[in-house]
């Protein structure tokens, strides 16, 4: 089954050059066999001569693969000659799902960094009994979305030593200069945003019994408020953090009959007014994302109408060297846990626990080191995954494994017990 233990497809793309570099970092010690794949080899061979310059590392050994999305006879070739696939091709609406049922057809896991609800949600609903048939594993959002959430809460549960009723994440991107990103993940969220209706009657079909009343509710905040833990003005968030976290614990609920944990995400602004240009960038763009015309121009236009957030360049690496994150995760319970999750406590959760995870720059640093390892615990843990097969969330698949401990390795902490964001 498969000649490498990893192959990453997609390798030449932004982001995936800088998986290549961080499994050239760790294949040494971790005594793995691996390959890349895309659709030019010459790129690819270039690649390898400028990674190996980077990192000091002879990549002779590392295979070389050619496949495309749109040849689903080399998608399978690729399957084949692996054991676990690093996808780094996205938007995964658009690119996605292709891969993943190659996959499947070979009996080959599988990790993405999607951030996609949509897609994430889907690939569960169609692929689960085919995964789970096969004996493999399907893992998306295996990036900084949204493990650090999705594992986080995990790790939040554990120390807790009692029943958790709430969370509440509050993320800090730090950064001396502005931080930003690349255009495929603000392309993604356009489509996100343009199709967010699809979501409603996929859960539907994918969620059919519904969770117990938890009370008390967990009230949103609004729009805009300030926060004292974190010191900030905060925003909800509009990423994936929720979507992933809430597919975990309805897992657990439907596996183990755990009382699921209700989760509200937001992000931290610099100032009121940062706040507030934040709040109208949003308007702007999910008014502009309803339509074809405005997606267009949202598309062709992605440093305006992200006020500089995103573009076709990406960051450089002395701005990441110089960006980092802090997911504040805030936790509110009880100290005793009832017999069944829908059974009602007498009285208001009185118990709080905070988390941190935090960790270098987040979408080029931060998040290769969590698919690398991701990807890792796939080969190595079998014994400690769920179900022996199927499509999972990341906190599921990876709750009962030493992913934590292995990424505090690579520099990307989980700490409890802290009142502020400092």
């Amino acid at each position: 089954m498969g000649d490498y233990n990893l192959v990453i497809f997609g390798a030449t793309g932004f982001t995936g050059q800088y998986v290549v570099e961080e499994v050239a970092r760790i294949a040494e010690d971790e005594n793995i066999t691996w390959a890349i794949a895309g659709r030019n080899t010459e790129k690819l061979s270039t690649l390898l001569q400028n990674v190996e310059k980077t990192t000091g590392n002879s990549l002779k050994d590392v295979g070389i693969i050619k496949a495309e999305v749109g040849d689903s006879n080399s998608l399978c070739e690729m399957a084949k000659k692996g054991k676990i696939v690093l996808n780094c091709v996205g938007p995964y609406r658009f690119y996605g799902e292709a891969v993943v049922k190659a996959c499947i057809e070979h009996a080959t896991s599988y990790v993405d960094i999607s951030g996609e609800p949509q897609f994430l949600e889907r690939m569960q609903l169609e692929y689960n009994t085919a995964a789970h048939e096969n004996k493999c594993y399907i893992v998306g959002a295996c990036g900084f979305d949204s493990i650090p959430a999705d594992l986080g809460t995990c790790f939040l549960e554990e120390k807790f030593g009692g029943q958790v009723n709430c969370i509440e994440t509050f993320l800090n991107i730090r950064s001396k200069k502005r931080a930003h990103g690349h255009f495929p993940t603000w392309q993604s969220a356009i489509y996100g945003f343009a199709y967010a209706n699809e979501l409603k009657p996929l859960r539907k079909k994918l969620f059919p019994e519904r969770l117990p009343e938890l009370k008390p509710k967990l009230k949103s905040r609004g729009i805009f408020h300030h926060n004292p833990l974190v010191r900030s003005w905060c925003l909800p968030f509009p990423g994936s953090d929720r979507s992933v976290v809430m597919r975990s614990q309805r897992y657990f609920y439907a596996k183990e009959r755990k009382r699921p944990v209700q989760m509200a995400a937001y992000v931290q602004c610099s100032s009121l007014t940062g706040a507030i240009l934040m709040a109208l960038m949003g308007v702007t763009f999910g008014l502009l994302a309803s339509f074809k015309f405005g997606r267009s121009l949202l598309e062709k236009y992605p440093k305006v109408f992200s006020f500089g957030t995103f573009d076709h360049d990406g960051p450089t690496k002395e701005e990441m060297a110089e960006t980092s994150f802090v997911l504040t995760l805030a936790g509110k319970g009880w100290d005793e846990k009832l017999a069944e999750p829908s059974d009602t406590y007498n009285k208001d959760p009185a118990k709080e626990l905070v988390v941190r995870v935090s960790g270098p720059e987040p979408g080029y640093v931060a998040t290769p080191i969590i698919m690398v390892q991701s990807a890792l615990v796939l080969l190595r843990e079998t014994d400690k995954l769920p179900a022996k097969g199927g499509v999972f969330p990341p906190g599921a698949a990876f709750a009962k494994t030493s992913l934590i401990e292995r990424l505090i390795k690579r520099g990307i902490t989980f700490e409890t017990g802290l009142k502020t964001d400092q």
